[in-house]
């Protein structure tokens, strides 16, 4: 049987598990080992064995449960409110400007978090009663808090980047840094049109007023936790101070600290964090492992060689083979989660970018923002169903009607940094590392 034949064989029978319901890692990992069975030596089924071990004990993916401790722990901790009041207190006064203050917020909460779904949830909790209390239209209420939350997994600390990282060997520390401009890129690019349509479309959103200075000061008192935080995650890395690794673990700690200080520290909330904490773990764990074992037997079959070779024999440029890479990226997150896509389409895309000679860093981030888009494109974005389950009152249609317009502005974004790659390589070409 033919390399090519092959591919399409597996692509099929992938399909076909998928459509049935079965679980994204056990897919892969079932893929993986019919095929080695089937097309290999059955003797070296002893890799998988080697596959996982090697993968579990990855440095890199203590980052993983160290980063969604700090979020889980955060969230419970009021910082995210925190970061809300002062935001509002400051940016309420512009046309719009509580769906900005939440955009705003979701950018500093991305900061701390790593996780769009829990960006989106936690700010669109506090965020979206109060816009559609002060008169706020609802679709732009909960798109601005959707979009916004997306923002969760660009900006560093991101779990996104660590599984980018982790699958293509890439450096974590400069995907984390070179997130930082794109991340406040989209943030002022989603700002600026909100601005632009609430001045078109005064009804979309009254004025707010009565904030007084002295409450703008009084807001940014409250926001000291969000800084130390930030500070010890993107500062200690930049500086080369601390890996990844032990930024997540300085996070976290910190988090705990922080948590305590306000007094909402209780045994129960630490039990359910860490309990959240081992089940997103475990699910992502399965998902890499199940991947890499497919992975293995793709390159022992030399197809991701055979797909490089194929593309880089069409009479065509390089950037008509990118827009096709974004194309299935987009396609796919309609389908699918963040991770799957990258467990399943890194091994066959990342070899071919490389060969034709983009930087890793720099497709980081354009993966991760066509992850994104696909975090609130239906049938399957996880933003649009986690909105619908923690806030109350408020319809799909709604979500999805929100969102939409929205995703066109990120699709302006990723343009933005694939025309301008320096703004995603700048400034971890920058580092001491």
């Amino acid at each position: 049987m033919s390399i090519g034949l092959i591919s399409i064989v597996l692509i099929v029978l992938l399909v076909i598990l998928l459509g049935l319901g079965t679980p994204i890692s056990f897919c892969l990992g079932f893929l993986g080992v019919a095929g080695i069975v089937a097309l290999l030596d059955f003797g070296i089924l002893y890799q998988i064995a080697e596959v996982a071990a090697t993968t579990g004990t990855n440095l890199f993916m203590i980052t993983l449960p160290l980063f969604i401790l700090m979020a889980e722990v955060v969230s419970f901790s009021g910082v995210g409110d925190d970061i809300y009041t002062a935001a509002h207190d400051w940016l309420s006064w512009l046309p719009g400007g509580l769906a900005i203050s939440s955009i705003a917020t979701c950018t500093g909460f991305a900061a701390i978090s790593g996780s769009s779904p829990a960006t989106a949830a936690t700010v669109g909790l506090v965020s979206i009663p109060e816009m559609i209390k002060r008169g706020y239209n609802r679709k732009l209420a909960v798109g601005s808090i959707a979009v916004g939350g997306t923002l969760g997994i660009l900006i560093p600390p991101s779990i996104t980047m660590i599984i980018y990282g982790v699958i293509t060997e890439v450096s974590i520390g400069k995907l984390f840094i070179a997130g930082v401009i794109p991340g406040i890129i989209l943030a002022l690019i989603l700002s600026l049109a909100v601005a632009i349509a609430v001045k078109i479309r005064p009804e979309l959103a009254p004025r707010t007023t009565g904030v007084s200075w002295n409450q703008r000061f009084s807001s940014l008192k409250r926001v000291w936790a969000f800084v130390i935080l930030a500070i010890s995650i993107i500062g200690t890395i930049y500086a080369g101070i601390a890996t990844p690794t032990e930024s997540a673990a300085i996070g976290a700690t910190l988090a705990i600290v922080i948590a305590l200080l306000y007094r909402r520290l209780t045994i129960k909330a630490i039990h359910g964090a860490l309990l959240q904490t081992v089940a997103v773990t475990a699910m992502i764990m399965f998902l890499v492992i199940g991947g890499n074992v497919l992975a293995f037997l793709l390159s022992t079959l030399t197809i991701p060689q055979y797909v490089t070779e194929a593309i880089a024999s069409w009479d065509v440029s390089k950037w008509a083979v990118m827009i096709m890479v974004n194309l299935i990226l987009l396609g796919m997150g309609c389908l699918l989660d963040p991770m799957a896509i990258m467990v399943i389409s890194l091994p066959i895309i990342f070899p071919i970018v490389t060969q034709l000679g983009f930087d890793p860093v720099w497709f980081g981030i354009v993966v991760t923002i066509n992850v994104e888009m696909g975090m609130i494109t239906p049938p399957v974005g996880l933003n649009l169903f986690i909105l619908k389950g923690s806030v109350k009152g408020i319809t799909m249609k709604d979500i999805v009607g929100g969102s939409l317009p929205f995703l066109f502005l990120l699709m302006l974004g990723l343009a933005l940094i694939m025309l301008f790659p320096s703004l995603a390589t700048w400034l971890p070409g920058r580092m001491g590392f």
